[in-house]
């Protein structure tokens, strides 16, 4: 039972990952409350709401991703040496803005419910 469970929940969030990584919502970048429709306002608040469980799921990731950036760009050493430190440090930030876009889905800060920090995603390129 206790594994049914998981392996549902284990879907539904890859299912909300993929939907929340899809293209960002339609219309102008100056987008603000006065000028939206109540479904572009909801879709921003639900996409704010998914990135932010999204980025505390998933800044773990850092880690790995930090590493192979650095052993990419700057050689092996410094991947294995500064690449973790990077990651620890990233690792902190994505999660800590995952809590704040978490907590603060309803509200349209920054912009029009943009993310708080490019890349939006750890699995996106920066």
């Amino acid at each position: 039972m206790r594994t049914t469970r998981a392996a549902r929940l284990a879907v539904l969030l890859i299912a909300l990952l993929f939907a929340a990584s899809g293209p960002a919502l339609a219309g102008g970048l100056d987008k603000t409350l006065e000028d939206a429709s109540p479904q572009q306002v909801v879709d921003g608040m639900a996409n704010k709401l998914v990135r932010g469980v999204a980025n505390i799921a998933t800044g773990w990731l850092e880690i790995p991703k930090q590493i192979y950036i650095t052993w990419k760009e700057e050689g092996a050493a410094k991947g294995l040496t500064v690449g973790p430190v990077k990651g620890i440090g990233m690792t902190l930030v994505r999660t800590g803005a995952g809590v704040g876009e978490t907590l603060t889905f309803p509200v349209s800060y920054p912009g029009f419910y943009d993310p708080f920090f490019d890349p939006a995603y750890v699995w996106q390129k920066e």
